[in-house]
């Protein structure tokens, strides 16, 4: 592959619409002379800025240059290659919407594709786009199980369904408040913060939220339940640490985690991104893109 050719555009790079991509039938030899020699002169619709050559089993992507933009049609006076052939990669997977980043680069991860090639997917409603040198930002969600799977990794995946946002991979870093609560010894009983957290205990199990008559327990929970506690029962009771953003650490990574001190705003914590315990998915979109522009500010 010419070097040039891989810094024409960005890592991750999408269309950012795939009306911009033309799809074309190509016969001729996977070079770029002859790839100039076929589209120079040829005319293209206005919208259009990148066409997609597919010969057989091999593609191309070209970049073009024309002196009129306005015209409904106006003739390529240049091209710059995009993808030759050696590491450009076409798929078909129905599944995939390919107006979205972070599907793109799913797709190429499954495919073990590496950081040098460029896919192209004919996917969802049979449009066509690609995704140049796939390699999404990385950014783990840190959240306590159960329930399972935990609710701030599926609010974070449903997010990345329509948010307007550059490729992501997401990791999940889980905290099971069973394996927390394993450790605790002489248990006479465990109070949880509510019950819709699923969990279930050979042990006696009341839920703070219901105020339930006072009993000998340890409470599993975080600084807001001890805060609770002491408001219903007037003192501080020995307590599990629950809570994920307490548990674990700023260690450089990326990262999307909840805490019910907060209440309407998110948080920005060194490389975490801190959203309400209840929050909603514009709070969490909003989390993600501020960890994006932390992304590029540290690179």
């Amino acid at each position: 592959m010419n070097n040039r050719h891989s810094s024409l555009l960005s890592e991750n790079f999408v269309p950012e619409s795939y009306r911009e991509v033309s799809v074309q039938p190509y016969y001729g030899d996977m070079t770029e002379d002859a790839i100039r020699k076929h589209l120079v002169g040829k005319a293209a619709y206005r919208r259009t800025k990148y066409i997609i050559l597919e010969n057989s089993e091999s593609c191309a992507i070209t970049m073009i240059s024309r002196p009129d933009d306005d015209s409904l049609f106006s003739t390529i006076n240049d091209i710059s290659i995009v993808a030759l052939s050696t590491t450009c990669v076409l798929v078909e997977d129905r599944a995939v919407d390919t107006a979205n980043n972070t599907a793109l680069a799913a797709k190429a991860e499954e495919l073990n594709l590496g950081k040098e090639s460029t896919l192209i997917v004919r996917g969802l409603d049979d449009h066509v786009n690609f995704i140049n040198h796939p390699d999404p930002v990385q950014i783990r969600v840190v959240e306590v199980v159960p329930p399972e799977p935990p609710k701030l990794l599926r609010m974070v995946q449903h997010v990345l369904t329509y948010a307007d946002l550059p490729a992501i991979k997401i990791e999940i870093q889980q905290i099971d408040i069973r394996e927390l609560a394993s450790k605790v010894e002489d248990v006479e009983a465990f109070l949880v913060p509510c019950r819709s957290s699923g969990l279930n205990f050979d042990f006696p199990t009341y839920f703070l939220d219901e105020h339930p008559d006072q009993k000998n327990w340890t409470l599993l929970g975080c600084k807001r339940s001890r805060q609770i506690h002491e408001y219903f029962y007037g003192y501080r009771p020995a307590c599990v640490e629950i809570c994920p953003r307490s548990l674990t650490s700023d260690n450089g990574s990326l990262q999307v985690i909840k805490c019910c001190l907060l209440e309407k705003d998110i948080e920005i914590d060194g490389h975490r991104a801190i959203v309400p315990w209840g929050a909603n998915l514009r709070q969490v979109e909003h989390a993600l893109e501020a960890l994006i522009t932390l992304d590029k500010s540290i690179m």
